[in-house]
């Protein structure tokens, strides 16, 4: 019998709390504060921080940080507002920066 494998995974790297599906993955080619970080389209078990403007790589965003909703460390944003018509894909969605997340179930 075949053994059931569940869904690829993206986990906290500190406290191994599932925060994200691989399949939720929009792009890998964004840069967060401590280099690469992924874009998501839904993230899981998280925690939003207040949010605040900052002018990034793409122009002016209106962010939130992303916490761990167990150990509540820094994971990464939540885009709340872009300001400029070709960034506005990016609102609703989450950068989970490649050091902080870890895979499961690959």
């Amino acid at each position: 019998m075949a053994e059931l494998i569940g869904p690829r995974l993206y986990s906290c790297c500190n406290c191994r709390n599932h925060v994200s599906l691989h399949d939720d993955i929009i792009s890998k080619a964004f840069q967060g504060r401590n280099g690469r970080a992924f874009l998501f389209s839904h993230a899981m078990n998280i925690v939003t921080g207040p949010k605040e403007d900052r002018n990034l790589m793409t122009g002016l965003h209106t962010v939130a940080d992303v916490h761990c909703g167990d150990c509540r460390e820094v994971l990464g944003w939540k885009y709340e507002r872009a300001y400029e018509a070709s960034q506005k894909y990016k609102e609703g969605k989450f950068i989970l920066e490649k050091s902080k997340i870890v895979k499961e179930n690959w």
